[in-house]
């Protein structure tokens, strides 16, 4: 028995209410200041098991599962840098973050490298979330569509529509205290969802959990982990090191995660949050993996025809092959996982953008002015990101994580050469034309990926093209800097 549009329908509205009910509760005694840092009094273990689920969303629910059967586990190995790479968010960017009381992480490029730096960074960064966001909104869109819309005859557009609004609505007044507990919340449903995923598999083959995993070892190569072939783009050290710089830049230099690490009171708890995070993010996105290779293995088992987009297989085995049961806890994990994904987004969106080009904590408006302002802020940031995921509906033909990924070289590249160089250069000199710069770094990684093939003896970039805009962006501004004005 699948499940029916109208259960569908009851079982998304009934977790729209769950939302609006805690967005009630923390939105109390709220002020134009706490939406921004929560008034800096957010317990370090509810971050940190947020944090997982806006790390992972609605991609890692649908699209890492997906990806087992065209990379195995090499996603492991990526996964494996994210340790060291949070280990180098929590002891080298975030004593610099609470040492300078920052709202806006970008506010440190503004101290040491001037206006045209901060302005840019921050750019950067709205670029960069806006574009990750819509990705993201675009799987919860999809799956949403599939289980209530599409039979229910409502088009796409005004499905992404009322997503957008719902979001909206529950973070408008709490801000980053409501995105802190609904995303526990969330988190918990997403985890819970692909745990019993595993258990319906099992039970619909009638084997036992390791029996399944060993079959799959066996006849497949969907587990293995590691690769060696250096001009492969799955190749270990790249893909390890990578990892470390994309946890560097995805999470220490995006305002979006950064900003619930630093509603924590002191920096040694916000630094043990982000330590034990990194293990416990490891240990998930395995669960993912093995969910993956279940999925596969479920799917030849029913002789099932597989589809074009990896990211399409989960929801269809969940809705047509688990039952009620199981269509419902996927849709619930889903669900979840997005939305702790998106609420964030809207929020560091408006943040950075109320912080870096507003200015409004030093404004001399009253704080009802300031409100509105920022509402105003918060409500056209979700429109064009409802504009964004209907245009992503229309161009993506591949698996959503590996597109995201690959954007984020490009956007998040520059971020990377601007604090390695406010951070390690420590004199005087300013460097010029940063926006420049940082427009024409990425503009030159697109050059060689495209072309990497023919110049480097069959060598192929994968994800550490955002190492390599970095180091572009970071030379250019050295080179700058010896510039006369």
């Amino acid at each position: 028995m699948s499940i029916s549009a109208n259960q569908s329908l009851l079982i998304f509205v009934s977790y729209i209410l769950l939302l609006f009910a805690i967005s009630y509760w923390t939105s109390k005694n709220s002020s134009a200041l706490s939406f921004f840092n929560g008034n800096k009094n957010s317990p370090w273990y509810a971050v940190m098991y947020g944090m997982i689920g806006t790390t992972l969303s609605g991609i890692t629910f649908i699209s890492l599962p997906g990806m087992v059967k065209g990379a195995s586990f090499s996603y492991l190995q990526m996964s494996l840098g994210y340790i060291l790479g949070y280990i180098g968010v929590a002891y080298i960017l975030m004593p610099i973050y609470y040492k300078n009381n920052l709202i806006s992480i970008y506010g440190f490029l503004d101290k040491r490298l001037g206006t045209g730096a901060y302005k840019t960074g921050a750019s950067f960064f709205i670029l960069s979330r806006g574009l990750q966001a819509a990705g993201k909104l675009f799987i919860m869109a999809t799956v949403l569509q599939t289980f209530i819309y599409s039979p229910l005859g409502i088009p796409y557009t005004v499905n992404a529509f009322i997503l957008l609004l719902i979001i909206t609505l529950y973070t408008l007044k709490g801000g980053i205290k409501t995105v802190v507990w609904t995303d526990t919340l969330q988190t918990t449903f997403m985890i819970g969802a692909g745990i019993l995923t595993l258990y319906l598999i099992a039970d619909q083959m009638n084997m036992s959990l390791p029996d399944i995993y060993q079959k799959a070892v066996e006849e497949t190569n969907y587990t293995q982990a590691f690769f060696w072939d250096v001009k492969a783009p799955n190749y270990f050290w790249k893909q390890f090191i990578t990892g470390a710089f994309i946890v560097i830049v995805m999470t220490g230099l995006d305002q979006d995660m950064m900003q619930k690490n630093l509603t924590i009171k002191t920096l040694k708890a916000a630094q043990k949050n982000m330590v034990l995070f990194s293990v416990i993010l490891f240990g998930t996105i395995a669960l993912f993996l093995v969910l993956g290779v279940f999925i596969y293995q479920y799917a030849d088992f029913l002789s099932l025809e597989l589809p074009k987009k990896s990211d399409q297989l989960f929801p269809i085995i969940a809705q047509q092959k688990l039952g009620l049961f199981g269509a419902c806890i996927f849709l619930l994990g889903v669900t979840a996982a997005a939305f702790s994904s998106a609420d964030s987004a809207i929020t560091s969106l408006t943040t950075s953008f109320c912080i870096d080009f507003l200015q409004i904590e030093k404004s001399e408006k009253s704080d009802e002015e300031k409100s509105k302002i920022r509402k105003i802020t918060h409500i056209t940031f979700a429109f064009i990101l409802f504009l964004l995921v209907v245009l992503f509906n229309s161009i993506n033909n591949t698996n959503a994580l590996d597109t995201i990924l690959k954007l984020a070289s490009y956007t998040y590249g520059p971020l990377l050469g601007l604090f390695a160089f406010a951070i390690l250069m420590k004199g005087e000199k300013k460097p010029r034309f940063v926006m420049l710069i940082c427009i024409i770094s990425p503009v030159i990684c697109y050059f060689l990926q495209a072309n990497s093939v023919a110049l480097f003896n069959g060598y192929k970039f994968g994800y550490e093209l955002l190492l390599l805009n970095g180091i572009f962006t970071f030379s250019g501004l050295w080179g700058s800097s010896f510039l006369k004005k």
